[in-house]
């Protein structure tokens, strides 16, 4: 079992790397913007601007988002607090990093977690959406392994918790 751990473990370093070397200063401008879409500050502007100002049935949606952005930092505080991962800045040697990098724990990706659980709503209202939602996501998902902030799997338990608070706050609704 240790073998299969250690091997999962460097293939995720490996990733990390892969996508972590690929500098570029135009990749660099745009992907230390679009992490900021999956922050605290935009996600809930968003979210509660569009409740309230948004028009019909759209508002509802964005109250479905919110609701579901709220709900899922409650396992992200949880987890990051019993498993106590260090950023790979901090562990792994020459990583590209952005300029004021984060010190708290990094898994699971709040960032991630946040910009899942606001666009999936809109996705389940309108699936045609999804064509540019989804890869919007995804960018902000890349953004913080670019940016040296996140391992793989941070960020797919990210998508998993944003996810999975969407789905639950739909059936709740």
């Amino acid at each position: 079992m240790s073998r299969v751990v250690t091997w999962l473990q460097y293939r995720e370093v490996e990733m990390f790397r892969w996508v972590n070397k690929r500098q570029h200063i135009l990749i660099d401008w745009l992907m230390n913007r679009i992490t900021h879409m999956g922050g605290a500050t935009l996600t809930l502007l968003f979210t509660l601007g569009m409740s309230i100002l948004g028009p019909s049935p759209w508002n509802e949606v964005a109250m479905q988002s919110f609701l579901a952005l709220t709900l899922s930092h409650v396992p992200v505080h949880i987890v990051k607090k019993k498993y106590p991962r260090l950023r790979p800045y901090l562990v792994l040697p020459h990583i590209n990093i952005c300029k004021k990098p984060l010190t708290d724990h990094s898994f699971p990706s709040g960032h991630t977690t946040a910009i899942f659980a606001v666009v999936i709503p809109f996705v389940l209202a309108w699936p045609l959406l999804g064509l540019m939602l989804l890869p919007l996501a995804l960018l902000v998902a890349m953004s913080r392994m670019y940016l040296g902030l996140h391992y793989p799997s941070d960020c797919a338990a990210g998508a998993f918790i944003g996810t999975v608070s969407a789905l639950l706050t739909g059936i709740l609704i």
